[in-house]
């Protein structure tokens, strides 16, 4: 059995137990702060999921930033498959990615996986907390991992540039859904980018909506009549994804493919992208 959007911990805990040593999951802890940058990695030092290895948002997952882009471009996808293949990931392997932030940050590794043609990758639902709180083994040390042999096959149909956007949004071809927290989207407060507000026309769904009290995602009915009353009858694959980054925003995405609503895509540069001219 493949996992392609969620995995629980007792799934991933029994493939860890049961799989033969060359079948087993390759985990990635995502852990981030966009507060502190290092925070993360730190935490990844102390203690994380066994066999797991460090993926680094800006460092690993992300390009520089220039003149022109968002904060987090993608990356090379030549320097990525490299990266991938560092961290013993194969065409074949089970990926499991997971955070302490209910996959806010996860969720840019499982996209980033299925951009290179790769759907065997699963965000681990509930993250650290929930296998923190259920006593699950954990390690301290980095993972004697052997490399990965991995082939890119890139759909770059997956997501939109800034000009893709604004031709949609201006031809009314597509749904643009941003992932912001409403006090961000309505410009009340803007902690991390110069300028405040949203894309005209987009539509509000802060990406917390998709969670339960404990930090895990709702059932993909309760996802599927949150986002049929959002965009109405809107088909799925004119809905666009965007947030301060171009991250937080495919936890949306995550949950429409939980609810079965397929071919949503990602507007890379979002919101940091969007003002850079402005």
């Amino acid at each position: 059995m493949s996992y392609s959007n969620l995995i629980e911990t007792h799934e991933l805990a029994r493939l860890q137990k049961e799989s033969a040593a060359d079948q087993q999951p390759v985990v990635i802890d995502c852990r981030f702060d966009l507060a502190n940058t290092d925070t993360g990695e730190q935490s990844w030092m102390q203690s994380h999921l066994p066999n797991a290895s460090y993926a680094h948002l800006d460092r690993d997952l992300a390009s520089e930033v220039t003149s022109v882009t968002g904060r987090h471009p993608l990356p090379d996808v030549e320097e990525l498959v490299n990266r991938l293949e560092a961290w013993g990931i194969s065409n074949d392997s089970q990926v499991v990615v997971y955070d302490d932030m209910s996959g806010a940050f996860a969720v840019r590794l499982w996209w980033m996986l299925r951009w290179l043609g790769h759907t065997k990758v699963a965000v681990l639902n509930g993250g650290w907390q929930k296998w923190i709180a259920e006593q699950r083994p954990l390690e301290n040390t980095a993972p004697q991992t052997e490399p990965g042999h991995f082939k890119a096959t890139t759909d770059n149909l997956q997501w939109l540039d800034k000009q893709s956007v604004a031709e949609g949004l201006e031809k009314h071809a597509i749904t643009l859904v941003d992932a912001r927290t409403a006090e961000r989207f309505d410009g009340i407060t803007e902690p991390i980018d110069r300028i405040a507000g949203h894309v005209p026309g987009a539509i509000n769904h802060p990406f917390q909506n998709n969670l339960d009290e404990a930090g895990c995602f709702l059932p993909a009915d309760a996802l599927r009549e949150q986002y049929n009353r959002l965009f109405g009858d809107s088909a799925a694959e004119s809905v666009v994804h965007m947030c301060g980054s171009g991250v937080t925003s495919i936890h949306n995405m995550l949950a429409m493919e939980i609810a079965g609503m397929h071919g949503s895509k990602l507007y890379v540069g979002s919101w940091s992208e969007w003002i850079r001219d402005m």
